[in-house]
């Protein structure tokens, strides 16, 4: 006879062992206040159970546990550590421990994902069985949210596996396979068929009467591999607190406490280190770079990626046949991640050899993936033969979507339109690779404008997850629909952005910088100037960036945005540009890939031994602060001026085109999302951040002043989402 315990269907067969199968309210099982009720009130029956025998956890979910209630973890304030503390204790750990020494065998039967809180539950169980399929995903990915495994996760990981095995896991939040958590150790054993879980699990119950005890409650247990005195272990967690320093430059408190837990776990008790993992996570739950990330990292992107911005009333499409025009940098990636979609793709370029010089980059990616085993040489031969070279432009018949990526320069882009149009047929989609010509003017070289649209790709293409959509005066719905299948077609994420000279991203790319060859020009060091870049959170510091673009690039765009009548209007980059036509024309230093800019590429990178005489200024000093923020508010400024003019058409489509296009740093959760969460004296949020314009706006200029949506939302109690 079976019983609903809130969410929890508890059925006990004839031979005393109990199935407990999680099925809660929603979509998904979670560990929200609904689990916590379970879970409390499953440990007092099942201690109460008369001639229990075991206990098999399962799920009727496709997944078995999503993990912790986001929604109600990122809600916590600042200040309620303390509650944050107890509930955990009291509300996760308590029942978990409670399960964990029953004196009869536990057994969880992972169906599906298992991710987070979901491994954690199973962690407390005596055994785990998993479905071998792709379906099951396995791991501790809380770190990529802001977070630490706090029930359990941390402390049990590293007694089972070890420092050495469990600490890259937890500080690379590893997604595992079955197969691979079973060689790893998460998983114990694995079944071919998902209906065979629950009976492997209850055969070895009965084959195993007396495995109830978990290692760490055993007399005489020690960690894998030995405690903190092993010379290996203190080596890892020497070498790990650097490698964590270097990567997150100390602005993501998460990968800190979970060394600070694991070093717990080795030198402390058992209960004693999850106590500290339940203070590790009390604490990370009120921090701004956990609610940032969660924010954007996972709701926002959800909905991103869950096709928010797409046309609801035009039926999905997919693209057979993909025409690509120009076979350079842009093309070439762009056809390498279609084939690798399954998608035929026709290249054309000038010559049949440039084309085929275009296929090659394929060629070369595809053998680095065989190289490796992750492909073999068949499937190599497949997906490149799903590539044809051409320099005729009636080789795109039957192409079904155009993308246009050869230069930046709006009279070429016409020619190959008009070119290419001729050959199409009426309801093809054609898509402009442009990083700032607006759609709407490339658009009038088509005859079908409203099948006209922007489709801006980033290098390089095979890495770069983002797709930048532009929408046009006249593009269509079904253009944007089409648009948005092909990028979630070849595994990107789009955003949708309304037309402007440089779009989104590159007008705010270019105001990084622009406001590092201001700081240049006022005299700083550009190794000190690249370095308040990183210290921001930024992968590069901008003139770092500035060299790999190239300055002949931005000389280049400048050029041709003085032809179109459009320079200065909406994307400020006057000084960069201003120092790319002083370094180009009268220095040649046009960037490292043309002998050279701001810095020397030989055996050590070095600054250019001209840029001192050139910019610098005895005794130039800026507050580091100043730098800092400078860097920063610039491109956040920027990104609230696009939501403000309505190129940006959603708060999520900012945060998540900054993180993936702009390299946005992690903690800020995008550069909209920052602005919630900012602290300076004494304040949180949108007045925060104001203050702080305000004194940049005072001392260095009109640039920093806030758009008027701050004020409207701050007038209004409102946060920007």
């Amino acid at each position: 006879m079976s019983e609903n315990i809130h969410g929890f269907n508890y059925e006990k067969d004839a031979d005393g062992i109990v199935t407990i199968t999680m099925d809660m309210d929603g979509p998904v099982n979670s560990m929200n206040v609904q689990f916590r009720n379970a879970m409390k009130a499953v440990a007092d029956k099942l201690e109460a159970e008369a001639g229990l025998t075991g206990v098999v956890i399962a799920s009727a979910k496709k997944t078995f546990f999503a993990g912790g209630d986001l929604k109600e973890l990122s809600s916590i304030p600042k200040g309620e550590e303390e509650s944050a503390y107890r509930m955990i204790e009291d509300e996760l750990k308590a029942p978990l421990r409670r399960w964990e020494k029953l004196q009869v065998p536990v057994v969880a039967a992972i169906n599906g994902a298992a991710l987070g809180g979901g491994l954690e539950i199973c962690l407390a169980c005596n055994r785990r069985i998993a479905w071998d399929s792709p379906k099951v995903i396995i791991g501790l990915p809380e770190v990529t949210l802001g977070l630490l495994p706090g029930a359990g996760g941390v402390v049990r990981s590293i007694h089972m596996l070890g420092l050495v095995n469990a600490l890259p896991l937890l500080l690379e939040g590893a997604r595992m396979p079955a197969a691979k958590a079973a060689k790893v150790g998460y998983v114990d054993e694995l079944v071919a068929n998902a209906e065979d879980l629950v009976p492997a699990a209850k055969a070895w119950i009965k084959a195993n009467p007396e495995a109830w005890a978990q290692p760490w409650d055993v007399s005489g247990h020690k960690i894998p591999g030995g405690d903190v005195w092993n010379p290996v272990n203190g080596q890892t967690l020497s070498l790990a607190v650097g490698t964590v320093f270097k990567k997150t430059r100390g602005l993501l408190p998460a990968p800190e406490q979970i060394l600070q837990v694991a070093s717990e776990a080795m030198c402390s008790g058992f209960e004693s280190a999850m106590r500290q993992e339940s203070r590790g996570l009390a604490y990370l739950l009120t921090t701004k770079e956990a609610k940032n990330t969660i924010t954007a990292g996972f709701f926002q992107m959800n909905a991103v990626n869950g096709g928010a911005a797409r046309p609801k009333d035009v039926a999905p499409s997919e693209v057979k046949k993909l025409g690509i025009l120009g076979a350079g940098m842009m093309g070439q990636g762009i056809a390498y991640s279609a084939a690798t979609a399954g998608i035929q793709v026709v290249l054309k370029d000038i010559s049949v050899e440039a084309a085929e010089k275009g296929k090659a980059y394929s060629a070369k990616l595809l053998g680095k993936q065989v190289e490796k085993g992750r492909m073999t040489a068949e499937d190599q031969e497949r997906v490149l033969g799903l590539i044809t070279p051409s320099a005729d432009y009636a080789d795109l018949a039957g192409c079904d979507l155009i993308v246009e990526a050869v230069f930046e320069n709006k009279e070429l882009k016409a020619q190959v339109t008009k070119e290419a149009e001729a050959h199409l047929g009426e309801g093809v989609v054609f898509g402009s690779n442009t990083s700032s010509l607006p759609i709407s003017e490339l658009a009038e070289a088509s005859v079908r404008p409203d099948n006209f649209i922007g489709i801006h790709f980033f290098s390089p293409v095979d890495k770069m997850p983002l797709v930048e959509i532009i929408m046009g005066e006249k593009t269509s719905d079904e253009a944007l629909a089409k648009a948005i299948d092909f990028t979630r077609q070849i595994r990107k994420t789009p955003i949708v952005v309304n037309d402007s000279l440089g779009f989104f991203t590159t007008r705010v790319f270019v105001t990084y910088l622009d406001e590092g060859v201001r700081l240049l020009k006022e005299g700083l060091s550009p190794v000190l100037i690249d370095n308040m870049g990183k210290y921001i959170g930024m992968a590069v510091g901008p003139l770092t960036v500035y060299d790999e673009i190239s300055q002949e690039l931005i000389r280049k765009m400048a050029a041709t945005h003085r032809e179109m009548g459009v320079f200065g209007a909406k994307m400020d980059y006057s000084v960069a540009t201003e120092v790319a036509e002083t370094m180009v024309n009268e220095f040649g230093r046009g960037g490292r890939h043309h002998g050279g800019g701001f810095f020397e590429y030989g055996d050590v990178k070095q600054p250019w031994g001209q840029l001192a005489e050139l910019y610098g200024k005895e005794g130039a000093d800026l507050p580091q602060a100043d730098m800092q923020d400078r860097l920063l508010f610039r491109q956040v400024i920027e990104t609230l001026k696009c939501l403000q003019e309505g190129v940006l058409r959603s708060v999520a489509e900012g945060n998540v085109g900054s993180m993936l296009g702009i390299a946005a740093p992690a903690w800020t959760g995008g550069f909209i999302q920052v602005v919630n969460t900012y602290e300076y004296n004494g304040e949180i949020g949108i007045a925060a951040f104001i203050a702080r314009a305000k004194e940049l706006e005072a001392a260095y200029g009109e640039r920093f002043a806030v758009p008027a949506i701050l004020s409207e939302k701050l007038a209004a109690g409102e946060l920007l989402v």
